[in-house]
């Protein structure tokens, strides 16, 4: 899908933030307890679900998908579009595909060393949604965890990351990905285009199957980690930007401080685990 593809149909996850704000009126939208988390089923779309998922999809998201968008994701093998089934109805949905990496847009293909990426394939969620009133059952992460275990397996070691793309504003998104270790690696200005209207975005990436980003940044003096889609070369008098290969490892235990212009401080780590958090 290209870029501008992209900001004409955002991708979505766990609802809009016009949802969201609705949901914060629990007396509007009371949350309904699961009897029993073997009571929900999971399946695959199929032809058949098109309707049903066109209709929670334009209630839970803030643009409307084209006609086509539904055709593919209920009958294409190309999408991982599994379905959480309860009473007969669907309740939430994920939609991710598996890409070339060589094939991502420039935007994203930071997310992996260069090395790495060359070979490499890459987990796009397009879409993850739930009924808000059945919120907060852990559905999401039923859903997360059957994407996760489909690309974990042995046949799909390829698979080095797996990313999505959010809007900045749509909190409830970011702090579920967040506690899943979803991990930010860049902000996107303007990616959005929603009824007429400019919005940010951010990129959330999490590594599986031996993958690593390329560099970490930190912050002095704080808990702030972000990963960097760019390769950075430390210099004597500073960091610069530029080209540096993966294999060249700068030791956390030995990393230094360089002071910016504000007075914080960023270390440069090769490894997120590496990073005391």
């Amino acid at each position: 899908m290209s870029v501008s593809s992209h900001r004409r149909f955002p991708v979505n996850h766990l609802g809009s933030t016009k949802s969201n704000e609705r949901l914060q009126n629990s007396y509007e939208y009371p949350s309904v307890p699961l009897c029993s988390a073997n009571d929900v089923q999971l399946r695959f779309l199929c032809p058949d679900d098109l309707e049903e998922v066109r209709t929670l999809c334009q209630d839970w998201f803030p643009i409307d998908y084209p006609l086509s968008w539904y055709v593919d994701i209920t009958s294409s093998t190309r999408f991982f579009a599994l379905a959480a089934i309860y009473n007969f109805s669907i309740i939430g949905l994920i939609v991710a595909e598996i890409k070339s990496y060589s094939k991502l847009n420039k935007e994203d293909r930071g997310i992996l060393p260069e090395s790495m990426g060359r070979d490499a394939e890459i987990g796009y969620i397009l879409s993850l949604g739930v009924h808000r009133k059945y919120r907060q059952n852990g559905i999401g992460s039923l859903l997360l965890d059957s994407l996760i275990n489909h690309l974990t397996t042995a046949e799909r070691h390829k698979v080095k990351a797996l990313f999505l793309h959010v809007l900045t504003t749509n909190r409830t998104a970011i702090l579920f990905y967040e506690r899943r270790g979803f991990v930010l690696h860049s902000f996107l200005p303007y990616y959005y285009s929603i009824r007429g209207k400019c919005k940010d975005g951010f990129t959330y990436v999490s590594y599986i199957n031996g993958g690593h980003s390329p560099w970490i940044l930190v912050l002095a003096n704080s808990n702030c980690r972000w990963t960097l889609p760019v390769d950075l070369r430390p210099y004597a008098d500073g960091v610069q930007m530029g080209m540096l290969p993966y294999d060249r490892t700068i030791q956390p235990s030995a990393g230094r401080i360089d002071q910016m212009g504000d007075g914080a401080g960023m270390l440069l780590c090769q490894d997120k685990q590496t990073v005391n958090d």
